[in-house]
């Protein structure tokens, strides 16, 4: 498929709300294949939604395996309309994003979640996840709200750090 621009701070389509996905057409199907690509040809991104690459829509790519520490995880999961439903706990994590290059941040987000979502072939799914697979979904399901990580930093002034190049 194809690689797409990443959207980057402070563009202004990254601060919309997205609209929801009624079914699969071959346009979404296309787009879930170019977050892939996207997402793989970064290097070091282990999710990115719609929002990210232009689209407002309500989809999430996000693959845990990635991550520099492993961590039990669900592999590749390809969310459409993904709404928490159950959260628990807390934990501060440092966060960075694609669309926020020059920055990394400390943030407060749940330990475990529980997420409803439609998959790719649009059934009706909920998967559990906690530790880092956790953070990484809250942080790429607030994209599709308009919120970025930069948003939820604890304390601008003590934890928001610019990336060391």
């Amino acid at each position: 498929m194809a690689v797409r621009k990443v959207l980057t701070y402070p563009n202004s389509l990254l601060k919309l709300e997205s609209a929801e996905i009624i079914g699969i057409t071959h346009e979404t199907k296309l787009l879930i294949d170019d977050m892939i690509d996207t997402m793989l040809e970064s290097g070091h991104s282990t999710g990115i939604a719609a929002p990210q690459i232009g689209a407002a829509t309500r989809i999430v790519v996000a693959d845990a395996s990635l991550g520099r520490k492993p961590s039990p995880n669900h592999g590749r999961l390809i969310m459409l309309n993904p709404e928490i439903i159950r959260h628990e706990g807390s934990v501060i994590s440092r966060e960075g994003c694609m669309s926020v290059p020059e920055y990394t941040g400390n943030v407060t987000r749940a330990e475990k979640i529980s997420v409803q979502y439609h998959d790719e072939n649009f059934k009706l799914r909920i998967v559990e996840a906690y530790g880092f697979e956790s953070i990484l979904l809250q942080h790429e399901i607030d994209h599709l709200d308009g919120i970025l990580f930069v948003d939820r930093v604890i304390s601008r002034r003590t934890d928001l750090f610019r990336r060391k190049r």
